[in-house]
């Protein structure tokens, strides 16, 4: 809960663990321990569970919970936290998403419900609704359409973005540069995007994003985005927020948009 209040500070290589089980099939709360521990050690920034690599659909609310709780506990406000609190049914999101505010963490990250391929304006009430009911805590919107088969417009995500104070920003697992420049254009400078793609984590940076939340599969942890967080080009980042935004182009420079 102590990056909670300054979302801005939510940034680096947020790392998503997976979530082991028994040879029995029960939550191994000891190997989730030790993954965090080494992710920790290994200077990752943040924390995530139950995001895709955490495999959630897979699992019961209730060890999801039990998940979090466990975390929070070995986390203690040392890195950011931000559990995964999306579900295809939305009184699901809306348990999961609660118990992880009262469990203290930093941000919530919320797929977009799969499978059911929402419209766009479903997909602002469901954010809506999930942002109202949890006005404290910063949500993170989870867009993969590769998984979820329904992409979120950057249109319908500035429109969140300026309704909900608490949606704070984006994990845009999409390799649609196309997508990146308009979320960025649209919503703003205050809006936090992530890209979900190892590869390109150091261009979305010279657009203007955040970082990463990626999957990680060992030796280096935090250490792979380091040089690039460093050498990201601020003065870049302004330049191009500054410049007009697709479909501009051609009206800033007197001829057709």
């Amino acid at each position: 809960m102590r990056f909670r209040s300054d979302p801005a500070g939510l940034r680096g290589s947020i790392a998503p663990v997976v979530t082991p089980f028994t040879d029995v099939g029960e939550l191994d709360t000891e190997g989730l321990r030790r993954l965090i521990s080494w992710q920790l050690d290994s200077g990752s920034h943040g924390i995530s569970l139950g995001g895709s690599t955490g495999e959630p659909s897979a699992q019961t609310p209730q060890e999801r919970i039990t998940a979090m709780t466990e975390a929070a506990r070995l986390i203690a406000d040392r890195v950011p936290f931000l559990p995964g609190t999306g579900s295809a049914r939305l009184d699901e999101t809306l348990q999961l998403t609660a118990a992880a505010s009262e469990l203290g963490a930093d941000a919530a990250l919320v797929i977009t419900p799969y499978y059911a391929r929402p419209t766009q304006e479903g997909l602002f009430q469901w954010y809506a609704t999930v942002a109202g009911q949890n006005p404290d805590l910063p949500i993170v919107v989870y867009n993969v359409p590769s998984r979820t088969a329904v992409d979120i417009a950057p249109e319908t995500i500035a429109r969140l973005r300026r309704q909900c104070d608490n949606i704070v920003g984006v994990k845009e697992t999409t390799r649609d540069f196309e997508h990146f420049s308009r979320v960025l254009h649209q919503c703003g400078r205050d809006i936090l995007v992530w890209s979900g793609i190892e590869l390109l984590c150091l261009p979305l940076l010279a657009l203007g994003g955040v970082a990463d939340v990626r999957a990680v599969d060992g030796g280096g942890a935090g250490e792979g985005p380091r040089p690039a967080l460093r050498a990201a080009p601020a003065g870049g980042r302004d330049l191009h927020r500054d410049q007009p935004g697709p479909g501009q182009v051609g009206a800033a420079a007197g001829g057709p948009a």
